[in-house]
């Protein structure tokens, strides 16, 4: 994992041999945990461009979607955003490669480009063509899993929030949230009642009108524009991090032992 989180700058929308390769090394790890993927390809400004979807089939009718974003924004390292996400869902995939018999959906991994700017927003990210290609070929799917930055904790750090919900929530930067609309609440209480059940970190649950700024941050937004219930695990990103976006985001100020947690809450929930 760590391998994955203390990756080289450079993953940026102008530096596509660098894209290309990560990508590459990432379906060589999905390989060797005997997880078969395929590039999703696609252009943008005549650039070409790849998803990596990866699927885990269980023989099961429905099927969930965890993912996470592989570019970074310009020159950033992107320990956290998003190689966190990133270690966060291979890791999930080794695991329930070796549980599969015991999955109830079939679940697909997806790794996702362009999702900084100035491709963020557009329908030039990787998770608008993911979503949209899953939409128009009408899958059955039960729920979307977004992994975005989930390395930085520190308790002795000032948890912010968007106006309003710092009164309801911790003053503390020490937990993992699941971030959810009205149509996915039911994703964001699964999740936080199998970190409850593991009780080794603190989830807190986020649920807000799609509409409402600041919670549609990363690529669970896209799928919310296609009616998919979807939610981003996330340790806040921004109002959290203080590195957020600048070159000082590397290895040595993540948590490693709870991006662990993390994952083992998204396994617990899925073979749940």
């Amino acid at each position: 994992m760590e391998q994955v989180i203390g990756a080289q700058a450079g993953r940026h929308a102008k530096n596509i041999q660098e894209l290309n390769r990560v990508s590459a090394w990432i379906r060589e790890q999905m390989r060797l945990f005997g997880v078969p993927c395929q590039y999703q390809n696609y252009t943008a400004n005549s650039l070409p461009y790849r998803n990596v979807v990866c699927s885990l089939n269980a023989g099961k009718k429905q099927k969930v979607i965890v993912g996470a974003h592989y570019d970074v924004l310009e020159d950033t390292t992107g320990a956290d955003d998003n190689a966190s996400g990133v270690a966060g869902v291979i890791e999930v995939a080794r695991i329930l490669a070796t549980e599969k018999t015991s999955l109830k959906h079939n679940v697909d991994f997806v790794f996702y480009t362009l999702a900084e700017p100035p491709y963020f927003g557009t329908e030039n990210m990787g998770s608008f063509i993911h979503a949209k290609s899953v939409a128009k070929q009408k899958q059955n799917i039960a729920g979307v899993y977004i992994l975005e930055m989930i390395g930085y904790f520190d308790e002795n750090e000032v948890q912010q929030y968007p106006a309003g919900l710092k009164w309801i929530y911790p003053a503390h930067g020490n937990f993992i949230a699941a971030v959810g609309n009205l149509m996915s609440r039911d994703l964001t209480y699964d999740y936080c009642a199998a970190m409850r059940k593991l009780n080794q970190l603190q989830c807190e649950r986020l649920i807000a009108p799609s509409f409402m700024q600041d919670l549609d941050f990363s690529d669970h937004l896209n799928y919310w524009k296609f009616d998919f219930p979807a939610i981003t695990i996330t340790d806040t990103a921004m109002y959290r991090n203080k590195y957020y976006h600048t070159r000082q985001d590397t290895l040595d100020r993540l948590d490693t032992e709870k991006i662990g947690q993390v994952v083992n809450g998204v396994v617990k929930m899925l073979l749940n």
